[in-house]
């Protein structure tokens, strides 16, 4: 396998009719899974496109699971799979992020759930980051899993998250944005996104930028020990969201969101990184691992609003298909101008691999 050139350079011309999009709602956070089927099975965040795009997962998202006979084919939507159940739960009132791994005879989906105390949303009421139930929502995420013997469930959630935060440490705010990997011995290396309370003065927000942290456990059912003192990739100005993990057999790799270009040159598009252990990394500076600006079928390179949430589908170690949330927006970060997003898919072409 070989990741020489960027994902763009590899991959056929995308198709705006295939992956997964949905009437009626916002589509988020693809991450597929080969069933037992032989089918490819497509776990999903969405939420009621009455709430604007963002903040509206922070209250409504539910992860749903949608199928296609190929890898890159439209996914067509089966069922949600975790649906709220109840704001007296952790992960009551929104789940989201939605991982899918296979560890040992069991489908393992990692996901972020939270829950706030306040009332429903109203059929149409406005909502703002300055809502008490996103201000809530935002500082309860936490990550968990939900276990099932079958890609069609039924799925058991656990009752306590698998990762909460550390009051003393750079997480101390929140915790999301799974990222599990199977390591060669059998056991979970999980990289996370966090945050972390601000001191006084208080500027506009009370947390600071996002971080990366790196989690272990023997299975993805018991509870992840954070192993770092100190964030991934904390300097120079960086800030990086999203990641992706994977083991080739010789070292970890690492892609994610580069929010502001420092890392790979261009702003909210993908870095690379590759380390022995899974805690000491080094970046492919100034490489530019994927780009929102991408080719589609019709022969025209069109920029994205978004490209995130990356996922990389493998067989036998083999990349088949990567797979990005993307958006129609202009702006990339607020989200407050694009109409439609959807989850889509890119092949690979095998003779570049």
């Amino acid at each position: 396998m070989k990741f020489e050139n960027s994902i763009n350079e590899q991959v056929f011309p995308a198709n705006l009719k295939n992956g997964l999009s949905m009437d009626g709602y916002w589509v988020w956070c693809g991450s597929v899974i080969k069933g037992e089927d032989g089918r490819f099975h497509m776990f999903a965040s969405r939420w009621r496109k009455n709430l604007p795009m963002h903040p509206g997962w922070l209250l409504e998202s539910e992860i749903v699971r949608a199928s296609s006979n190929t890898p890159d084919g439209v996914f067509e939507f089966e069922e949600v799979v975790l649906p709220a159940r109840g704001a007296q739960y952790w992960d009551g009132r929104s789940t989201h992020n939605p991982h899918i791994i296979k560890f040992k005879d069991k489908y393992v989906l990692y996901y972020m759930g939270t829950t706030h105390p306040f009332p429903d949303v109203e059929e149409r009421e406005e909502v703002t980051t300055s809502d008490p139930r996103v201000i809530c929502t935002r500082a309860n995420k936490r990550i968990g899993v939900a276990i099932s013997d079958s890609v069609f469930g039924p799925w058991e959630r656990l009752s306590e998250p698998v990762l909460g935060t550390r009051p003393e440490m750079f997480d101390n705010f929140l915790v999301s944005n799974p990222a599990p990997c199977v390591t060669p011995d059998g056991k979970i290396l999980l990289v996370y996104k966090s945050r972390s309370y601000r001191e006084k003065p208080y500027p506009k927000f009370l947390h600071g930028k996002m971080l990366f942290g790196v989690a272990v456990a023997d299975a993805p059912w018991e509870k992840h020990t954070p192993i770092l003192e100190e964030p991934l990739f904390d300097g120079d100005g960086y800030e990086l969201e999203d990641p992706f993990l994977w083991h080739d057999g010789e070292v970890f790799h690492l892609m994610a969101k580069d929010m502001n270009g420092k890392v790979c040159g261009e702003k909210l598009s993908g870095v690379h990184a590759t380390s022995k252990n899974g805690i000491d990394w080094n970046f492919d500076m100034g490489r530019l691992f994927y780009s929102r600006n991408l080719m589609f079928d019709d022969g025209e390179i069109k920029e994205l609003g978004n490209m995130e949430r990356p996922f990389i589908l493998f067989e036998n170690k083999v990349p088949i298909c990567a797979y990005f949330a993307v958006s129609d927006g202009k702006d990339g970060l607020g989200f407050a101008n694009c109409t439609r997003t959807w989850n889509m898919p890119l092949r690979f072409r095998m003779e570049d691999l």
